[in-house]
């Protein structure tokens, strides 16, 4: 089983490297919203939050690392989609190999190409923050390689569902802002807490930016690099979670697409 796998991978990791220049627009891209974004943005905040995060450019720097795995990981579900509408999945059927080995090799991929794209941010955030511990590193790569599979399985959940291109794509970027702002990737937790208790944020969004794995890999870099926010294994295990509740609910939806 896992020699088919490892050639869907192979396979799908070759594809995500056909947009190297592309991908290195987008990397820089991103580098550009730390540079510039974060820096005005530090002059912007209230006393009450800089006083509290010091830098906005060292809270944000975990946060865009994040997010820049978030939209890599995502990605697969644009080829899923695509293929389905294309009717490609019946060539796929023609390939040696269970339609297990297919569903998971294609979840994986998506989860490994996130963390390929992810780590020039995550470096660079390391450089300007600073550097973790070994253990500290080895936990931030392993919740994060488990994030990506969690969002990789959520993009392949939303593919194989959506009959066209369009409808794909209105999803996408209803998950998009709902995750990437409700979460503490651009401002702290506390400060979405206190305008939920003051009324100015609705309660079920508070929730959501609570649990949203995005705030729990996002804080818990900051954690290691900056001491604070106090580390919580809750973190961890809530993004294993979602990882495990979207890979299995992507791999079976998969499946029943390639059965059909």
């Amino acid at each position: 089983m896992m020699s088919g796998i490892l050639h869907i991978v192979e396979l799908d990791l070759r594809n995500f490297f056909r947009y190297k220049w592309w991908l290195v627009g987008l990397i820089s891209m991103n580098l550009a919203d730390l540079f510039i974004m974060a820096v005005v943005y530090n002059y912007m905040l209230s006393s009450q939050v800089t006083d509290k995060i010091k830098s906005y450019f060292n809270f944000f720097a975990p946060g865009l690392a994040v997010t820049g795995l978030f939209a890599s990981a995502f990605m697969i579900g644009r080829e899923v989609n695509m293929e389905r509408r294309r009717e490609i999945h019946h060539y796929m059927l023609s390939i040696p190999m269970s339609r297990y080995e297919l569903a998971f090799g294609r979840v994986i991929s998506g989860g490994i190409r996130g963390l390929v794209y992810m780590t020039p941010l995550l470096l660079t955030c390391f450089v300007f923050v600073g550097f973790p511990t070994v253990p500290q590193l080895l936990l931030i790569v392993f919740t994060l390689f488990m994030l990506a599979m969690g969002i990789s399985g959520l993009s392949i959940s939303i593919a194989v569902s959506t009959s066209s291109f369009e409808k794909f794509v209105t999803a996408r970027g209803l998950v998009y802002y709902t995750f990437f702002f409700c979460s503490s990737v651009f401002y702290p937790l506390f400060l979405i807490e206190d305008l939920g208790r003051s009324g100015q944020f609705p309660s079920i969004l508070v929730t959501f930016a609570e649990v949203n794995p995005l705030s729990n890999a996002s804080d818990m870099i900051r954690s290691f690099l900056m001491g604070t926010p106090a580390f919580s294994p809750y973190w961890i295990v809530s993004v294993a979670i979602f990882a495990i509740i979207f890979a299995l609910t992507a791999a079976f939806a998969y499946i029943k697409i390639l059965a059909r």
